[in-house]
């Protein structure tokens, strides 16, 4: 059962191996309260020091100084932003980036996340035109790293959160940007949220239902598209999708099926400018290659499949099995395909083309000057993805 109530302990967490994202405000402060009177020998923490402001040192040592008189483990987490134009969501992006790769296996990073801060999500995703998953908002729970990301106040309001704070006599920092409205999140909560709450009543309960909807509405559209690809057998082994029976299905529900799996992969959500592009994609002519790009990522069509690729991603971390075949052999050397260059195959009589070998391999063209060539005494012997080969020029 989630949080309800600052007085009573959160089921979920029992057990487990709690870490806790700690900036110095009042809503961290008080979830480090809760969590080491209920859970004090299963917690640690983490403060990660963006760098943006002049007083950042002196929250780090706050927070250093309140785990230290509470005898909690502490860790400070260095960040330095470049000075882009969305500070904002380039500091999320890094914090929890950094975040996910401290987690170790079973822990549980909890945020102070409240159903105010759930309210401005929604609406900032709403005034941005978002679609389900963003309305969708924050989720209580979610895998992250090694372990899972938990937001154990979701369902708390804020002002639960001031009673608390002084009810115990805390003691938090204020961050001086938090009063800066040229923000988006900030003009949200101090200028238009206390005016709309004039009109409506419980207006932070009732965007907060809203956002459950949408994540119930989120659910039923990743279980359709997983069921698609499961009944057409959309996907193969390597993770590319056919486009020919992919094509058979209605645009709406392609559309569900490139965002699900777009979204398995940890890639970016794509605009509806990008997502127009690779659907056409889908309609581009048997024999071309396309491409469409956002960000580090890429969408190509190649022999009527279409292969997803993230440029920040190293997918060729495992050696080439053949590889450690030769390597200890004298004289080995790796080389690269040339323009022009032909090659035998085992049990063929004449040289082919090695351009032609690739393509009927089904190579796509932008992997075939990557391919590892392996050569003994300057003869080759054997090409990543091919396999063994007599030498020819």
């Amino acid at each position: 059962m989630a949080l309800e109530s600052l007085k009573n302990k959160d089921s979920y967490l029992e057990d487990k191996k709690i870490v806790l994202g700690l900036s110095g405000g009042v809503d961290s402060v008080v979830l480090l309260h809760y969590l080491h009177t209920h859970y004090p020998s299963s917690l640690r923490v983490i403060h990660c020091n963006h760098h943006l402001s002049k007083h950042c040192n002196e929250w780090h040592l706050f927070c250093q100084n309140l785990c230290k008189n509470l005898n909690i483990p502490y860790k400070n987490v260095n960040l330095h932003l470049e000075k882009l134009a969305n500070i904002e969501e380039n500091a999320r992006k890094k914090r929890y980036f950094s975040l996910s790769c401290d987690l170790k296996e079973n822990e549980v990073l909890c945020t102070a996340h409240h159903q105010d801060d759930q309210s401005e999500t929604l609406l900032l995703q709403l005034f941005r035109g978002a679609g389900v998953a963003g309305l969708a908002s924050m989720p209580q729970k979610k895998s992250l790293g090694k372990g899972i990301h938990y937001r154990p106040m979701l369902n708390i309001e804020k002002q639960q959160i001031l009673d608390y704070a002084k009810q115990h006599k805390l003691n938090w920092i204020e961050d001086d940007s938090n009063k800066d409205i040229n923000f988006r999140r900030n003009f949200l909560r101090l200028d238009i949220i206390p005016k709309l709450s004039k009109v409506y009543k419980n207006l932070a309960n009732s965007i907060a239902r809203s956002a459950k909807h949408q994540s119930d509405a989120l659910k039923l559209t990743r279980e359709l598209a997983k069921l698609d690809i499961k009944t057409n057998d959309l996907v193969n082994k390597r993770g590319r999708i056919n486009i020919d029976t992919l094509n058979q299905l209605e645009k709406y529900r392609i559309k569900n099926i490139l965002r699900y799996q777009l979204n398995l992969l940890g890639f970016l959500a794509p605009s509806d400018r990008v997502m127009d592009q690779i659907m056409g994609l889908l309609s581009a002519k048997v024999d071309s290659e396309p491409l469409v790009q956002w960000n580090e990522f890429e969408i190509r069509r190649y022999q009527s499949q279409l292969y997803f690729i993230n440029n920040n991603q190293d997918e060729r971390l495992e050696k080439c099995p053949i590889q450690s075949d030769f390597e200890n052999l004298p004289n080995f050397s790796i080389r690269y395909r040339v323009e022009g260059q032909r090659i035998k195959l085992p049990g063929k009589s004449h040289s082919q083309s090695l351009k032609k070998v690739l393509q009927e391999a089904g190579i796509p063209p932008w992997e075939r000057n990557s391919l590892k060539m392996y050569y003994i005494n300057d003869e080759l012997r054997a090409m990543e993805r091919l396999g063994d080969m007599e030498h020819a020029e």
